[in-house]
C-alpha cells in the first residue's frame, strides 16, 4: 500500500488578485517560503459573508488547523524530503487572469491540466525558464496547449501600472504574514519570498 517517494510537488493556490504566474517552478528555500505562507485568497460565491472585494488569506501549510505542531516543524520535514530525493517543486495558481477577480477571468481549466501533466511528465525540463519580476519563480517560456501570455500574468492585464499597483500590496500582505517566521528560518527562505516592486 506504499509508493515511492514523489518527483514533484505540486502546491495549488487560487490568487484573485491575478498577479501569481499559473504555474511556477520553486527552488528549495521558495518551496518552503510558499509551503509556510499556504496563500490562497477569498471570493464571494465560496465564502459566507464576503463581500465584492477578494481577500487575501494565509494557512500555515496550506491546512493550518489541522497541524498539531508549529508549522516550521513540518517546514523542516518537508525541506529534508525535498533534499534528500531531489524532488521538483511547482506552484500551480488555478485563479484569475487579465486582472483580479470581477475583472479579469478564471484561469481555464484545461489550460492548468496542460500545465499540469506537462510538469509531471518531465516534458518542462529542457523548456527555457524566465524568473518572473515579482515573485522569483522559474516560469516556463512555451507549454504546448497554452497561451504563451498566459505564462507572464502581467501580459494578460491591459493596464500594466494596475498590475504593478495590485501585484505591489499582495507582495506587502505576503510580508505581513511571514513576519511571524522571521525569526524561525533560515535566511534563503527569508529571501526566497517576493520582492518588492
Amino acid at each position: 500500500g506504499m509508493g515511492g517517494h514523489p518527483r514533484n510537488i505540486i502546491m495549488l493556490t487560487a490568487d484573485a488578485f491575478g498577479v501569481i504566474p499559473p504555474l511556477g517552478m520553486l527552488t528549495p528555500p521558495q518551496a518552503i517560503y510558499h509551503f509556510l505562507s499556504g496563500y490562497t485568497a477569498k471570493v464571494a460565491g465560496t465564502e459566507k459573508g464576503m463581500g465584492p472585494e477578494p481577500q487575501a488569506t494565509f494557512s500555515a501549510c496550506f491546512g493550518a488547523p489541522f497541524m498539531a505542531l508549529s508549522p516550521t516543524v513540518y517546514a523542516d520535514l518537508l525541506r529534508e524530503k525535498i533534499e534528500r530525493h531531489d524532488v521538483t517543486c511547482w506552484l500551480v495558481n488555478t485563479g484569475w487572469t487579465g486582472g483580479p477577480y470581477g475583472v479579469g477571468k478564471r484561469i481555464a481549466i484545461a489550460h492548468t491540466r496542460a500545465m499540469v501533466r506537462a510538469a509531471l511528465e518531465g516534458r518542462l525540463a529542457d523548456v527555457p525558464m524566465e524568473e518572473d519580476p515579482v515573485f522569483g519563480l522559474r516560469v516556463p517560456a512555451a507549454i504546448e496547449g497554452v497561451p504563451s501570455e498566459l505564462l507572464s500574468p502581467r501580459r494578460t492585464w491591459k493596464d500594466g501600472a494596475a498590475y504593478d499597483a495590485t501585484a505591489a500590496q499582495l507582495v506587502g500582505r505576503f510580508h505581513e504574514n511571514f513576519r511571524q517566521y522571521e525569526k524561525e528560518v533560515s535566511e534563503n527562505v527569508l529571501g526566497a519570498g517576493p520582492g518588492q516592486l
